[in-house]
Parts: C-alpha cells; structure tokens; sequence
C-alpha cells in the first residue's frame, strides 16, 4: 500500500492507463541491478528511483573526475573523487528517499553476478567495455534475467532489451558474439552528453515497461545524434550461440 505522499509523488504516473496502480505496485516490489554507474546509469537510476522502483543495486569501482561532469548529470562538482557508486547513491536518496539504494565498489565479474543477480528482478548493462558486457550477459543468460544493455560514444548510441526469461529470446552474444576486442573509451573518441543521456532514459523506460509485463520486442534501437534518427534491427535466437545456444546444436555445427 502507498501512503499519501507516495500517492502524490507518483500521481502523473499513476493517471496513465498504461501504468496505473498495477504498475506501480509492480515496480514498487522490483529491484535492479545497474552495472555501471557513469553517464548511462546516471540517467538511467535517476528515472527508476523517481518513478519509485522498490531497490537499486549500484555497482562499480571508478572514481568521479572533472571529465565526467559534462554528461553524467546525477554528479556534483564537489563530489569529484569520490566512488561513483556511492557519490550516485547520495544522488538517488536525495531524490527519493522512499527507495532503497544499495552501493558497491567493486567490478564485477562471474562469480559476483552469480552471487547478485538472484536476489535482483532486472540488470541494466550501463558499462563501458565489452569483456564486462559478455560477463553480465553471460549471468543474465544463467539465471534467466531479462538484460537492457545501452552503450554511446561519439554522437552515436544504441540501446537493446534481452527478456531473458523467454526461452526464445536471443542475447547480447547472439547479436554481437563473444569477442572482447574493440573496446573504444569516450577518452579516446569522445562523447556528447545527450547522446548519452537519451540511451539511458530509454534503459531507464525500458526497464520499467519489461517489470511491469509490457510486451518487449528484442530489437537493437540505433540512434544517430546529428541527424536525430534512429534506426531498428531485429536480432534473433542464434542456436549455435556460445552463450545461450543449444549445445547439441552447437556440436552438430
């Protein structure tokens, strides 16, 4: 049950017949893990922990620097220096005391997802490289978690949802196989910070559509930022994935 100030805060939502009460009781029980805490999850916590999503797990071992203010927005200049997991968490309870964020500074890996992503209803892939990516969806894949992944760099960004819990549905490795080579770091090619921000309020919208049972389609949205287009791809199950594949399918492959 919502109290009345909840009532209020989550009012204009709670009007939509999309969402109304069903829906906010839905997100108001979910906890999702963000992986990743820099200008994907800035955005992408911010609209959860507004929207009254029933926990946030932060995780991530970088350190605020003045380079990261111009587009991870939940950031204050004083907090330069700081863990990005907790200077992110301060953020989010000022906003909405009423959700409980809890932050840890740590990279993740296999043994720690495994370990997490049972006690967490979603993940949001807000990372930066790929061998982080193919752990998480590899875990993802494991315990059957549906994955919204989102990356930006340059003046470029796409955002996909994996619903995971469906056993047709293809994953991160399906669409982009299993290498780890290519990493290219927004301090190598640079970034502007909406094009950043846009991909990560649509994890953030994405996320609230698959915790509240709206349909999903597994498609790669592509944004262009100068000609503020996008575009869509349709990836499918590949029974040979590595990750999520059949392996007698793999075998006779």
């Amino acid at each position: 049950m919502f109290n009345d100030d909840q009532l209020m805060r989550y009012s204009r939502q709670l009007l939509l017949a999309d969402f109304d009460l069903d829906g906010q009781e839905a997100l108001s029980r979910a906890r999702v893990l963000l992986v990743g805490c820099g200008g994907l999850a800035n955005p992408a916590a911010l609209y959860l922990a507004g929207a009254g999503v029933g926990g946030l797990l932060l995780v991530d071992d970088d350190r605020v620097e003045v380079s990261n203010l111009h587009r991870q927005v939940a950031f204050r200049a004083d907090q330069v220096g700081e863990h990005k997991a907790l200077a992110l968490a301060a953020q989010l309870r000022s906003l909405n005391p009423d959700v409980p964020v809890t932050p840890v500074v740590a990279r993740v890996d296999a043994a720690w997802l495994d370990q997490q992503l049972p006690e967490v209803d979603l993940v949001l892939d807000c990372t930066d490289n790929f061998a982080t990516r193919q752990a998480v969806n590899a875990a993802c894949v494991r315990h059957r978690k549906p994955l919204v992944s989102g990356a930006a760099i340059r003046l470029e960004g796409q955002i996909a949802a994996f619903d995971l819990r469906q056993t047709d549905s293809p994953c991160y490795a399906c669409l982009f196989g299993d290498g780890t080579e290519g990493d290219l770091l927004c301090s190598e090619a640079g970034i502007l910070g909406p094009v950043v921000g846009t991909v990560g309020t649509l994890q953030a919208l994405l996320a609230m559509h698959l915790l509240t049972g709206k349909p999903v389609d597994p498609q790669l949205h592509v944004f262009d930022g100068r000609a503020l287009s996008w575009r869509q791809l349709a990836p499918r199950k590949d029974p040979h994935c590595p990750v999520c594949g059949d392996p007698v399918a793999g075998e006779d492959g």
